[in-house]
């Protein structure tokens, strides 16, 4: 049955695949890689063992263990301590499932465990028996990195982008959405939940949703997000949020906005009431760093996805200025972008710097032409699959970088330090009139 569903997802997405053309980057000797193939990972464990297993924040020191198994009579326990083999601790949680046309969910597991100590291995097992996984919780001061990889799916480039930034520690996984890429093919959502297990179940990964996560079928299905709420359950009611498609986190010393370019975002709209109320409530001598996920970028100069998330950025990018959001990353273009701190349009040294990271390695390939000439607000454009890193060395300073899949190696193509908006007194100046008008760009630039 496996090799029939692999062979079938092979053909349902064949045509799905192109070759890349090559493309012109700062480095000249690189030659822009072709897609590569679909990875359908098959699921060879007894039907009570637990498989896709990931782990998620949720509060202060609790982390979400999530699981799946073939048994729906399998328990939703999770044991868990520093000792491998040794349990001190037991959760049970809850459970869920869904349909969709014929296809039928696995039960899916979710339990909540703690509280947990900082920067600490816990040893842990699913349902009361099966294999002994591991995972480190975050620190609770600096340095802190996050990895963040938008757009992912499963294919080969998938597994090369993610060995890569395994290859050095970090903290949290970052995925501003499209995950799987099942497009309501729903034994893809199983596929890929497998294919990440080796890095998800050792490091939080906190994600947010991206269009193809939204699998509506009209009248059958008139509501999206079934699988992608059922699996991938966020701590949206911690940060209080009526949704799971948009929430908050704090890690250390930084605050964690994840918004939602799928759902109501205008002024008046749950998710802008919530977001506003969320900034507010946000102490930046406790939480120095502010940084915010989304899908569909507000700033583009690629052609792909033009003006897709402008509707949002009118409502909301007032509300992320105001606060002094330092970085905003946006996935959805398939190609790797970083912009200067912006505000509307314009050049603003208390704007947030707005970076797409896309490339994770989908299969629909990279989004290959910018608009020319460039745009003066963009400081650096490839189309490459890739990962990027934002290691915060302390309240004040951090360090973004964008490594490049090249080939089986990951080359640091893109770098840059920022300084925490939290600390310039000139962006919280109560007068708005003594800060020197920012430089003007033309919309067309953009």
């Amino acid at each position: 049955m496996e090799k029939f569903l692999h062979a079938l997802v092979t053909f349902i997405f064949f045509l799905l695949q192109f070759s890349s053309r090559c493309c012109a980057s700062k480095d000249e000797t690189y030659s822009r890689p072709p897609t590569r193939n679909i990875i359908f990972t098959p699921h060879h464990r007894l039907q009570s063992a637990a498989q896709q297993v990931h782990v998620s924040l949720v509060g202060r020191d609790h982390m979400r263990v999530t699981w799946i198994t073939d048994d729906k009579h399998a328990p939703s326990i999770v044991e868990y301590g520093k000792q491998p083999g040794t349990y001190s601790a037991k959760v049970t949680g809850n459970h869920t499932s869904y349909r969709y046309f014929f296809y039928s969910s696995g039960k899916i597991h979710h339990v909540k465990i703690g509280p947990l100590e900082p920067g600490t291995v816990y040893y842990y097992r699913c349902g009361g028996s099966g294999p002994e996984l591991s995972f480190k919780t975050p620190p609770a001061t600096f340095p802190l990195e996050f990895v963040v990889i938008g757009d992912l799916g499963q294919t080969e480039w998938t597994n090369s982008t993610l060995a890569h930034a395994s290859s050095r520690d970090y903290d949290v996984f970052l995925l501003p959405g499209d995950l799987s890429y099942a497009d309501t093919n729903q034994p893809l959502w199983d596929s890929f939940g497998r294919l990440v297990e080796p890095h998800a179940s050792r490091r939080p990964w906190m994600v947010t949703e991206g269009n193809h996560e939204i699998e509506i079928f009209p009248i059958i299905q008139p509501r999206g997000f079934k699988a992608y709420n059922a699996r991938w359950l966020m701590p949206y009611e911690e940060s209080n949020s009526s949704s799971n498609l948009y929430y908050s986190f704090n890690v250390a010393g930084a605050h964690v906005i994840m918004l939602g370019s799928y759902t109501d975002s205008d002024e008046g709209s749950d998710q802008y009431r919530w977001l506003e109320a969320d900034l507010s409530s946000i102490d930046r001598e406790k939480t120095p760093w502010l940084i915010v996920l989304l899908h569909a970028p507000w700033y583009n100069t690629n052609n792909a996805h033009q003006g897709e998330g402008e509707s949002m950025r009118k409502a909301m990018e007032e509300l992320l200025y105001k606060a002094r959001v330092d970085a905003v990353f946006a996935g959805h273009v398939h190609a790797y972008e970083r912009f200067t701190r912006i505000y509307d349009n314009k050049v603003d040294p208390c704007g947030p710097m707005y970076i797409t990271i896309g490339d994770g390695g989908n299969r629909e390939g990279l989004a290959l032409t910018f608009k020319s000439p460039a745009s003066p607000l963009s400081l650096y454009r490839e189309a490459s699959f890739g990962h990027g890193r934002l290691r915060m060395v302390d309240e004040t300073r951090a360090q973004w970088s964008w490594h490049r899949n090249n080939d089986s190696n990951s080359f640091s193509a893109d770098e840059v330090w920022l300084d925490s908006l939290s600390t310039s007194a000139a962006c919280w100046e109560i007068e708005d009139d003594e800060k020197e008008p920012p430089k003007s760009i033309a919309d067309d630039e953009l």
